[in-house]
């Protein structure tokens, strides 16, 4: 090896600027070369100085330095265009490719670079659908505390804001959302807002909402939208009510919003008559029923059945709080031979009232599947329509005269403040309420009702109190509308048919 190829080697992969050092450039014949610079032989034909030596045969053909010189500038100006144009076509390509959702250029680098990027691109994707979906969360918090919805349960369906979402999200059936409109029902209630997509979602349901908040409406459109049209089933929605009262207007209630949508809506009105109409030999042209408890047990008892009842696919207890009640008034009992009577697989259940019985909650947690609890306002409120008022009347027996009293002055008694109605509610109380008095006041003054200052002093009651008293209520008085002296009367003649009777079977056993 030479001197010429080991400087050579020592200076491979070196870089030399020809536009800056033009002149050496030319004197070492850089750029367009005659010789191969690769062999010793073509450097032994330049001098120390780097000027060519001179060969006799070759007089005038060798170039001058200006020729040299505009060649080398005419070589640059190709290589810089043609760096240009590579930067360009690289800028096209990845203005091309694009990511997605941040919009972002891919870069040209390294694979190891690439991979580095990637993973960050990654991360910040994360971070943003976190953020996205926080942000979406704080918004459905933020409209459920504005509207006072209380929600308990695991993977909440989100509120509905208009009735104009359930054509969006739910595609609800034209006509049923004209119907829905048509009647005045322009912006949902708040119960409507979370109970409607609960509904619709499949999930079984304990509702509470004070009385005229829409109730009725709420598992109504539901029902209609989840049954999607009629069909020769027999019933698949059952709704029970514990006053004939309530039902008929439930009744109405679907018949206003279900015109035109063919389905067939029926209340039983005597039930011998419901025993032809709903037996064993009908068409099963019907689809809803509405019903009190007492009237459909009559039927379930027939035998064979009046009613058929193992294709609901909706059981809807309105007023559950009244159902649920022990004694005459309560209907416990009904209620599970009903439920036992809904065999389908499909069965879903909801419960409505307005307000939360522990003994209904309790009921509702350990036989419910995976339930949702929403609650409107304060629990147990009362609604700001309906004017609240607290009379004290000594005994059970002042409650039935204080009534009369009221019903003199024209006032018309029953339920009061429906469909967003105003009306007014009259609490009686006596000596022996005083305990639950302070709560009661509460929710009254809640309502925006004036209270007796004597009564917000009263203790208030220890949660273990509270749960004491509602397990083991307190006894109370009957009282009765019939006058003392008749019903003495209808107690002596009993008295004497009794008498009359043990005679009788006295006779029989001496013969």
């Amino acid at each position: 090896m030479d001197m010429h190829d080991l400087f050579r080697r020592l200076g491979a992969g070196a870089k030399f600027d020809v536009s800056r050092f033009s002149a050496d450039a030319a004197r070492f014949q850089l750029g367009k070369r005659k010789y191969d610079f690769n062999s010793s032989e073509a450097l032994q034909g330049i001098d120390f100085f780097g000027n060519k030596k001179s060969d006799p045969g070759e007089c005038g053909a060798s170039r001058t330095y200006q020729e040299l010189q505009n060649e080398e500038k005419k070589e640059a100006r190709l290589t810089e265009r043609k760096r240009e144009w590579n930067k360009k076509k690289r800028k096209r390509m990845a203005s091309e490719i694009t990511l997605p959702e941040e919009e972002t250029t891919i870069q040209w680098m390294s694979s190891m670079e690439a991979k580095i990027e990637d993973k960050k691109v990654r991360e910040e994707n994360k971070l943003t659908s976190g953020k996205l979906e926080h942000l979406r969360k704080e918004k459905i918090n933020f409209f459920r505390n504005k509207n006072k919805i209380h929600v308990q349960g695991t993977d909440l369906p989100d509120p509905i804001a208009t009735f104009q979402q359930l054509d969006q999200e739910y595609k609800i059936n034209s006509r049923l959302l004209q119907n829905i409109l048509g009647a005045g029902f322009q912006v949902p209630t708040a119960i409507q807002m979370q109970a409607i997509p609960v509904m619709l979602h499949g999930r079984e349901l304990l509702a509470s909402a004070p009385t005229g908040s829409g109730k009725t409406l709420a598992f109504s459109i539901p029902i209609l939208m989840q049954l999607k049209q009629p069909t020769n089933k027999g019933f698949r929605a059952l709704i029970i009510s514990p006053t004939r009262e309530l039902a008929s207007q439930i009744h109405r209630e679907l018949l206003k919003i279900s015109e035109g949508t063919g389905f067939r809506i029926h209340m039983i009105h005597k039930a011998a008559v419901a025993a032809k109409k709903f037996g064993p030999k009908s068409s099963k042209k019907f689809d809803i029923l509405v019903t009190t408890p007492n009237r459909l047990i009559y039927l379930l008892k027939q035998d064979p059945p009046g009613i058929d009842l193992t294709s609901v696919e909706w059981l809807i207890v309105d007023e559950s709080d009244k159902l649920f009640e022990d004694g005459k008034t309560g209907f416990r009992d009904q209620l599970a031979s009903i439920f036992l009577a809904c065999t389908s697989h499909k069965i879903r259940r909801a419960m409505f009232s307005a307000t939360f019985a522990y003994d209904v909650e309790q009921w509702c947690k350990l036989n419910l599947d995976n339930v949702i609890t929403v609650s409107i306002g304060a629990r147990n409120s009362a609604v700001e329509t309906v004017e609240q008022e607290l009379l004290f009347v000594g005994s059970e027996t002042g409650k039935l005269l204080a009534m009369r009293e009221l019903v003199k002055k024209e006032l018309a008694y029953g339920r009061t403040g429906r469909a967003g109605h105003k009306g007014k509610a009259v609490t009686f109380f006596t000596e022996d309420d005083k305990p639950l008095l302070r709560s009661v006041a509460n929710v009254i003054q809640q309502a925006g009702c004036p209270v007796p200052d004597y009564i917000k002093s009263f203790k208030r009651l220890l949660s273990k109190e509270k749960k004491k008293m509602v397990k083991k209520p307190l006894e109370r008085e009957s009282i009765s509308t019939t006058p003392k002296c008749f019903s003495e009367k209808v107690k002596d003649k009993q008295k004497k048919v009794t008498g009359q009777n043990k005679k009788k079977v006295a006779l029989e056993d001496s013969i």
